[in-house]
């Protein structure tokens, strides 16, 4: 039989899903401009609006505590109005929210604004991660899905060349404005796209499901075999919502999409993209040579990235989690080392600024590929929407303490104090990986459903599935 949503051969072959990953991923292209430009746009909106310190750090957070609500109200609307809908109005919001901020009369009036456009870059960062996966063959699946990342890195490194040329004569409000752009693209790219089978099937549209499985599939893909598979698990679930969310059988999926939604930020990611020029400038670098680094961590983020796309399939998720991890974690300890002497000579510099772009390599490469992947592919169907909602919800959160911590931390127990509790967490996330994390490479939605529902722990299950041990009439009721 051809295979299916499992993903080999021809059922990976129908150039649309790049498409409709290229087009959706622009959300993330917007999620990574909006939250890294506000770094250039600060040097000039503190002369216009003489800001404060306080004033500086509640611009800066205020389209964190949006994207925390957007990220939150997003999967139950999803869930009610469906995926293509949450995308559509995440375009607006960006596109609307961009013109307003370039415009803003005043700090209070911006600061609004920051919010509207965190919104929608929660809205973005919990949905297309869940569009990609519905609509996605098993085979490259990742790939596809971690586009969305790499795109991220990509905004966040154009935010910064933007914010280089730019930064004189009030540039600031074009800076904000030219966000508009690929906002306006994803909104129309979003209306040449279709909805995703899964919610078509839960809405009991099957006819509708079927012509978008044949739009999206190769033509010798037996899509009435993955039509079957997602209407069997539709049926078998319960009808979502917060009640099913506290059932057993959905825990274990809970714990690693929500384990590794910390896990990306307390490793230190952000803490290091927000106040890298800071904390070297404050440890004696120059203003030039500080800038000039965390340039260098944007290239490295969007090199990282690129990387992790091309090997998430070929490794798998775990297994680029426990290659990789360690190698953070050990970046991590150089930097807190090479901070034990109070003053850095010309080489210890050197040792800081290659720590740090090892650190972005690969931390950059796996926990953070992974962060908006393994979600979607292990909540299952009647909780997808709001569940992937609260993982966003849980990656924001733990931004926000990052970012409201990290240098007061370095005020109380100094560089090498934050960076090994950095690295410590970058170890203890290996630990979580290697025994809660199971590998979803290659396997269909469903498949990964069928393992959930049945008896045992979920990445025992899972390994017994993938190898056929367990066939339907095996499942276990919930």
């Amino acid at each position: 039989m051809p295979p299916t949503d499992r993903g080999n051969g021809p059922a990976s072959g129908n150039p649309i899903v790049y498409l409709i990953a290229g087009v959706s991923a622009l959300g993330g292209l917007l999620f990574g401009y909006d939250t890294g430009i506000i770094s250039s746009a600060l040097l000039v909106i503190s002369e216009d609006f003489a800001l404060n310190a306080q004033m500086k750090e509640l611009v800066t957070s205020m389209i964190l505590v949006g994207a925390i609500v957007g990220a939150l109200v997003a999967g139950g609307l999803a869930d009610r109005f469906g995926r293509r809908r949450i995308l559509f109005a995440v375009a607006v919001v960006f596109a609307a929210g961009a013109v307003f901020a370039a415009l803003a009369p005043n700090v209070g009036s911006l600061i609004l604004v920051r919010f509207v456009l965190g919104l929608s870059v929660g809205g973005a960062s919990g949905m297309v991660p869940v569009y990609i996966a519905e609509l996605s063959p098993a085979r490259i699946r990742g790939g596809l899905m971690v586009f969305f990342q790499l795109m991220v890195a990509v905004g966040q490194l154009l935010s910064y060349v933007v914010g280089y040329g730019l930064a004189e004569n009030g540039g600031w409000r074009w800076m904000f404005a030219l966000a508009a752009i690929p906002a306006v693209v994803l909104y129309l790219g979003m209306l040449f796209l279709p909805e995703t089978p899964q919610w078509l099937i839960k809405r009991g549209r099957v006819d509708e499901a079927r012509r978008v499985l044949a739009r999206v599939r190769a033509e010798d893909a037996d899509t009435e075999a993955e039509l079957g598979e997602i209407r069997e698990i539709e049926r078998n679930e319960g009808d979502g919502g917060r009640r099913e969310l506290l059932k057993g059988w959905v825990r274990p999926a809970l714990v690693v999409g929500f384990g590794i939604a910390m896990f990306s930020q307390l490793t230190g990611i952000n803490a290091m993209v927000y106040y890298a020029p800071t904390m070297l400038t404050d440890a004696g670098f120059g203003d030039s040579a500080a800038l000039l680094t965390g340039i260098g961590v944007g290239i490295a983020l969007v090199v990282s990235a690129a990387l992790g796309t091309l090997l998430v399939d070929r490794l798998g998720r775990r297994r680029i989690l426990l290659w990789l991890l360690p190698g953070s974690a050990m970046s991590m300890a150089v930097l807190a080392s090479a901070f034990l002497s109070p003053g850095l000579s010309p080489e210890m510099q050197w040792v800081v600024v290659i720590g740090l772009l090892a650190y972005i390599a690969f931390n950059g490469g796996s926990i953070q590929v992974v962060v908006w992947l393994i979600g979607p592919e292990v909540f299952p169907l009647s909780v997808r929407g709001l569940a992937m909602s609260l993982a966003s919800v849980t990656v924001w959160v733990f931004d926000l303490l990052i970012a409201l911590t990290a240098l007061s931390t370095i005020e109380a127990i100094g560089r090498t104090g934050l960076f090994a509790i950095y690295a410590l967490m970058n170890v203890l996330c290996w630990v979580f990986v290697y025994f809660l994390v199971p590998e979803t490479n290659g396997r269909g939605l469903e498949e990964i459903e069928r393992a959930l529902l049945r008896r045992g722990r979920f990445k025992a299950n899972l390994d017994e599935v993938s190898r056929g041990a367990i066939d339907s009439g095996r499942d276990a009721v919930r």
